[in-house]
C-alpha cells in the first residue's frame, strides 16, 4: 500500500518553529478527535488538537449517515456498544447546553424477502440483550409508522430511539467547547514524526509540539500516524466508500422514519434516512479501495441507489436528486473498534471507528480520559454558551424566520449573509469553504451553489485569505 497518499504527504518539510508543550496532543480533527479534545479539557489538562487540514470533518466525518444510534445491533458486550452507550446518554444530556438538534424518528429494520424476515427474531434478541427496546411489528403497523412503505414489505422491527442529528455541528461544538476551556486548534499541521522519551515530541509541517501523551484519532490515516509515532500499528486502514443520493426536501414527508435493511456480516446497507435538514438521504455503498482520499461518484451506483430507494419507497419515484456525495470509512480487517493504550508510552490510538464513531465519539473521548486516569469534569453555564452551535437544522428556528435578518444569501438553504458572517466570530471559524458550507448549509440545496457560490466566496475570501498558518492557528 502506498504510506503517502495525498493526505498525508511524504516526511521533507522542515518544522518551522516550536509551538509549545502540553499535556496531551490529539491528531485528528474528526468527531472522535474533537470529542477527545474537549473531554481532556474538561478533564483539567491543556490539549492541542493538530489537523492536517485547513478544518475539521475534512476526513471520513465529514459524509455519514448522521443517526445517533441505540447500539442494537452492536456485538453483545463489545467496547462498540459500550461507546455508543455511553456517547448517546452523554450527547442527549448535553445537546440543549450546546445547541445541537435531534430528531426523534425511530426507526423500522426492514425485511423483503422471507430469508431476511428469518433473521428478524435473532436481530430483535440481539436488541434486547443490548437492552434496547426492539419489538416486531408487522407490515400493517410498519405501514402506521411509515405510510410510504412498499406493499412487498414482509416484515420488520421498531426501534423506538433510533434519532436523527446533525452530524457537524456537534463535533463544531464539541472542539468550541475544548477551545473555550484553553484547548489550542492546530490547523494545517500535518503530523510528520514523533519520539517518546518521557514526553512526547511531536514534529508537524507547521512547528514542534511537546506533549506529556497523545491520542491518535487520525481516522483514514490511523495506522500511518501510528508508524509515524514509531508505534507498531496492529491494524492496517481498508478505506471503505460509501457513495450517497440526498433527495430534494419534498421527500421528508414521505419518510417520517429511518428506513433501516437486515444488515450482513460486513456492511448495515443502504439505509433511507431524514436528514436534520428536511432532506433525505439514501445510502451508503460499502467499496473496498486502497486510495485514502478519492471519492468518485458513479453513474451507474447512483442510478441503481435511486431505484432501490423508489422499490422500498415507491412515492419517492417523483422526487429530485438535490445532491450526490461520497465519503470514506476507516475499515479494517476487523469489524471491531480498534482501541490500543501503550500506557508506558503515554499514547492511546482511537483506529477501525466506522459508521457508529458518530454515536460513540462522546463515550470513546471519556474512555480515552479514564485510560490516561483522568475525570471529566462538567463545564460552567458560562462556557457551554460560548460552546453552543448555531442552529442550521429545521427542527429549530433558523435565522431567516428572524426579524431583521437581513440579505439571504444562498436561497435553496435561506442561509443569510449574517449567518455567513457569524461563522467567522466564532471559536472556531471556518478554514475553507467547505467549512463554511457545513457551518451555514451556503450552497448545498438544490443549485448546489451554482446561484450563490460566487457571492460567498466574495464575502468570505478576505477572510479565508487572512487564515494562514501563523494566524488560523493562534
Amino acid at each position: 500500500m502506498h504510506r503517502h497518499s495525498a493526505g498525508l504527504g511524504p516526511m521533507t518539510a522542515q518544522p518551522r518553529g516550536k509551538l509549545g508543550r502540553y499535556d496531551v496532543a490529539v491528531i485528528g480533527g474528526g468527531v472522535v478527535g474533537c470529542a477527545t479534545a474537549r473531554a481532556f479539557a474538561l478533564a483539567g489538562a491543556s490539549v492541542i488538537l493538530i489537523e492536517a487540514s485547513r478544518d475539521i470533518l475534512s476526513g471520513a466525518s465529514k459524509a455519514n449517515s448522521a443517526i445517533l444510534h441505540t447500539g442494537f445491533d452492536a456485538p453483545v458486550a463489545s467496547l462498540e456498544l459500550e461507546m455508543i452507550r455511553a456517547g448517546r446518554i452523554e450527547y442527549l444530556d448535553i445537546r440543549k447546553r450546546l445547541n445541537l438538534p435531534v430528531i426523534e424518528t425511530g426507526a423500522l429494520v426492514c425485511a423483503w424477502t422471507v430469508d431476511e424476515a428469518h433473521k428478524l427474531d435473532g436481530i430483535a434478541r440481539q436488541g434486547r440483550a443490548n437492552d434496547v427496546d426492539v419489538r416486531r411489528v408487522d407490515p400493517q403497523e410498519a405501514k402506521a409508522l411509515a405510510p410510504h412503505l412498499s406493499d412487498r414489505l414482509i416484515s420488520a422491527l421498531w426501534v423506538a430511539e433510533e434519532f436523527v442529528i446533525d452530524p457537524w455541528s456537534a463535533p463544531l461544538a464539541y472542539l468550541q467547547e475544548a477551545v473555550a476551556l484553553g484547548a489550542r486548534f492546530l490547523r494545517g499541521a500535518e503530523l510528520r514524526a514523533g519520539t517518546f522519551q518521557g514526553v512526547w515530541s511531536l514534529e508537524t509541517s507547521i512547528g514542534a509540539v511537546e506533549a506529556g501523551a497523545v491520542v491518535n484519532a487520525a481516522g483514514l490515516y490511523g495506522d500511518i500516524v501510528d508508524e509515524r509515532l514509531g508505534l507498531s500499528p496492529q491494524f492496517t486502514i481498508r478505506p471503505r466508500k460509501g457513495q450517497f443520493v440526498v433527495l430534494d426536501k419534498a421527500a421528508a414527508r414521505l419518510v417520517p422514519s429511518i428506513i433501516l435493511p437486515v444488515p450482513t456480516e460486513t456492511t448495515k446497507g443502504i439505509v433511507i434516512c431524514p436528514t436534520a435538514f428536511g432532506n433525505v438521504l439514501v445510502g451508503p455503498t460499502a467499496e473496498e479501495q486502497e486510495d485514502r482520499v478519492r471519492t468518485t461518484v458513479e453513474t451507474s451506483v447512483l442510478q441503481w441507489l435511486r431505484a432501490h430507494a423508489t422499490q422500498l419507497v415507491p412515492a419517492l419515484r417523483d422526487i429530485p436528486v438535490t445532491a450526490i456525495y461520497a465519503g470514506l470509512r476507516p475499515a479494517t480487517d476487523r469489524k471491531e473498534y480498534r482501541v490500543i493504550a501503550r500506557l508506558a508510552q503515554r499514547a492511546i490510538t482511537l483506529g477501525g471507528i466506522r459508521s457508529t464513531g458518530l454515536s460513540a465519539a462522546l463515550g470513546l473521548a471519556r474512555h480515552a480520559v479514564t485510560l490516561l486516569d483522568r475525570n471529566v469534569g462538567e463545564p460552567s453555564a458560562a462556557i457551554a454558551a460560548r460552546a453552543a452551535a448555531p442552529n442550521i437544522s429545521e427542527a429549530a428556528e433558523r435565522d431567516w424566520q428572524r426579524a431583521g435578518h437581513g440579505e439571504i444569501v444562498c436561497h435553496c438553504e435561506l442561509v443569510t449573509r449574517r449567518e455567513i458572517e457569524a461563522a467567522f466570530e466564532t471559536l472556531v471559524p471556518p478554514g475553507d469553504l467547505g467549512g463554511l458550507r457545513r457551518r451555514t448549509r451556503a450552497g448545498m440545496g438544490r443549485c448546489q451553489g451554482f446561484y450563490c457560490a460566487a457571492h460567498v466566496a466574495d464575502l468570505t475570501q478576505d477572510r479565508l485569505a487572512a487564515l494562514s498558518d501563523g494566524e488560523m492557528n493562534s
